[in-house]
């Protein structure tokens, strides 16, 4: 089996290759739900033999089916956020080592060491309910930074402590809360990063990216807005440093596939909905079918557009239907 230092030490387009193509295998015994989806789909795992051609399980599978092949009970299991009437997805995490090897390894690869940065966490939604693995996220880095905290709706009180902080800060931030600052305050930051995450959470209207971005930058003074893409279901994240351009560590990787045929993929640079391979998830399952839609660079580095139509409802979805 797969080891955690096998996987932060991919560095190579071969390595990642070996290493997945052995978590798939993996995964394809002893994840049941995975498993079944393969026998459905009359995949015969040994006959796979490159990573675009793995079967990606519908992410939806998170919200019916325990997607898990640890040996022992779950350590810890996070959970999606959902608005009313929706199950959210449940994520068991077998080794929480992992999960906290795979964010910090990643927040080291495009932000330095935490301890050089105060990280502030505005996060309402994330903080009201129990499960988020980006409040867990979030609360291991402030604690490695040493400085910084959580702050919920008191939003003064960030801003004040914010401005008398003599280290370069990261405002980590769901959407909606740091448009409410910006709207409210227009605090022109000092030496901060600006970081959104999270979307608005139906709290407020959706805004396209780029005025979304246009107007946090005019409020907080900030030439960009830099960006966390994550979920639940996932162990890792990739970062934009601006325009709305992702990039992930190494040991993750993100594809896409054609909207109406769930096996093609387009060329880089085409337009697509979202798969992901991230293998951090070794105990649960590393190939994942997204509803986001975008578009992936002939670097790997990525860009999100939207949702596919219908996204709850539709897709290559056996084991629900």
């Amino acid at each position: 089996m797969i080891t955690a230092d096998e996987i932060f030490a991919i560095g190579s387009h071969d390595e990642f290759e070996r290493v997945a193509l052995e978590v798939f295998l993996h995964q394809a015994e002893y994840c049941a739900p995975y498993a079944e989806y393969l026998r459905l789909m009359g995949v015969e795992p040994q006959s796979v033999r490159r990573v675009e051609d793995i079967p990606f399980l519908p992410v939806e599978l998170f919200k019916t089916h325990e997607v898990y092949c640890g040996v022992e009970p779950p350590q810890e299991v996070f959970t999606s956020s959902a608005t009313t009437g929706m199950t959210p997805s449940r994520h068991a995490v077998a080794d929480l080592t992992l999960y906290e090897r795979s964010f910090t390894e990643g927040f080291r690869l495009f932000y330095g060491e935490p301890a050089k940065w105060s990280i502030y966490g505005l996060l309402p939604s994330y903080l009201s309910r129990k499960g988020s693995s980006l409040v867990y996220m979030a609360d291991r880095l402030i604690r490695m930074a040493g400085s910084g905290g959580f702050f919920l709706n008191n939003y003064e009180e960030l801003l004040r402590a914010m401005e008398r902080d003599p280290k370069p800060k990261i405002l980590l931030g769901v959407t909606y809360a740091l448009l409410d600052v910006a709207e409210q305050y227009a605090p022109q930051l000092r030496d901060t990063v600006v970081m959104e995450t999270g979307g608005m959470k139906g709290y407020r209207a959706e805004l396209p990216k780029a005025e979304l971005h246009r107007l946090l930058c005019e409020a907080f003074g900030v030439e960009r807005i830099h960006s966390e893409y994550g979920m639940a279901e996932l162990l890792s994240q990739a970062y934009s440093a601006g325009d709305g351009v992702f990039c992930a560590p190494p040991w993750m990787r993100v594809l896409t596939r054609d909207v109406n045929d769930p096996f093609a993929r387009p060329a880089a640079g085409r337009r697509g909905a979202i798969d992901i391979v991230d293998l951090a998830n070794v105990h649960s399952c590393s190939f994942l079918s997204t509803q986001d839609v975008g578009v992936v660079g002939a670097d790997g580095c990525f860009r999100i557009e939207g949702r596919v139509s219908d996204a709850d409802v539709r897709g290559c979805n056996l084991l629900v239907q």
